[in-house]
């Protein structure tokens, strides 16, 4: 690779969203280093022989991020917004707790909790599809109205009580490891990879950016918006409810008030995070992926540095803030008008002046 090539991959790279994140993960993971060189240290667990350790933990926190960030990146690629994927993992936790707690432990039992919670939960994205595409709702009061009510069929379905159950192949998806990595995070990356085939492989993701641009114009190009619409949040509210059978299958328990809550907001951030624009028109699983991981590995920071939890929120605002700085193309093309004005004339220049 020669100089000139070189310049050119690294000035692509840095205009590239996902970069940024990934100096920002890199410059967290370094500040837990300051404060202890072992922060990024693995052992293993002598009583089953898995790994632990801090990335350990980072990767299955960021698991169900990355999965309502996905979809959350579909629907605001239209257009939309969908503030109930929170609600919805807590009615997906809630719907296999309670299944579960009445079934066998056998594995057929967990495969059948895990289709009923993602069938309720693709339901009610469809819900919230009808009301957008065919109702012609706002999307942000549409999906607010379902987060909101969300809550309320997750505490209908377990009597308002945090349901607890037991199944070992349930509790393995979340806790399970594969070659010393959790099952939940290689399920994560699966799911992400597989998503992002199909919309990159067809012409699937190009007609969602086409709708977020411009619907009427869409509509007229033979895209059908409605359809479309109701798909890709079907699809935000499967992806909501695996997220939700993470969640709660790493305690096997439904918390109906604390599960996925405010990871909405978390999953909008690492959208946003990954570069798509919340005016819709473009998207990126990739972005969001490292989005996901940037938010699992602030949040670890925090409770690491032992920031308290009334400055916790100021912590993480800053972080975000300087990394959408460094993203803008604005404030980049400012920092290089900057330096230009204040580099001094090369040595040639200055010659001719003094001759001149």
């Amino acid at each position: 690779m020669t100089a000139a090539s070189g310049t050119s991959f690294w000035r692509e790279l840095i205009h590239k969203p996902f970069f940024w994140g990934i100096v920002a993960i890199v410059a967290l993971l370094a500040l837990n280093l300051i404060k202890d060189p072992t922060y990024l240290a693995m052992s293993v667990n002598p009583n089953n022989g898995h790994l632990v350790g801090n990335v350990i933990d980072i990767l299955r926190q960021a698991a169900p991020i990355m999965m309502i960030a996905i979809g959350m990146s579909l629907v605001i690629a239209t257009g939309g917004i969908d503030l109930s994927v929170g609600s919805l993992m807590a009615v997906a936790g809630a719907v296999s707790m309670e299944f579960l707690s009445a079934a066998d432990g056998s594995a057929g039992a967990a495969f059948a909790a895990v289709g009923l919670a993602l069938l309720i939960t693709g339901v009610l994205g469809a819900l919230n599809g009808v009301l957008v595409a065919y109702v012609g709702l706002q999307p942000f009061i549409a999906t607010l109205v379902l987060m909101l009510a969300g809550r309320g069929i997750a505490k209908v379905i377990t009597g308002g009580q945090n349901t607890t159950a037991s199944n070992d192949a349930f509790r393995w998806v979340s806790n399970g490891y594969v070659l010393g990595i959790p099952v939940v995070f290689i399920l994560a990356v699966l799911i992400v990879i597989l998503v992002g085939w199909v919309v990159r492989r067809s012409a699937l993701g190009l007609m969602i950016e086409a709708i977020g641009i411009n619907p009427k114009a869409s509509r007229m190009a033979g895209i059908k918006p409605k359809g479309l619409l109701l798909t890709t949040y079907i699809l935000s509210g499967i992806l909501a409810g695996i997220a939700g059978i993470m969640a709660v299958g790493s305690v096997m328990t439904v918390d109906i008030s604390r599960t996925g809550y405010q990871l909405e907001l978390d999953a909008i951030l690492a959208v946003v995070i990954g570069g798509a624009s919340l005016a819709g028109g473009k998207f990126s699983l990739s972005g969001a992926f490292v989005g996901a991981l940037l938010i699992a590995t602030l949040d670890k920071t925090v409770l690491f540095l032992g920031v308290s939890s009334s400055a916790t929120p100021a912590f993480k605002a800053i972080v975000i803030v300087v990394l959408c700085l460094l993203q803008s193309e604005r404030v980049r093309s400012w920092f290089r008008a900057r330096k230009a004005s204040v580099t001094p004339p090369p040595a040639a220049q200055l010659k001719e002046e003094v001759a001149a």
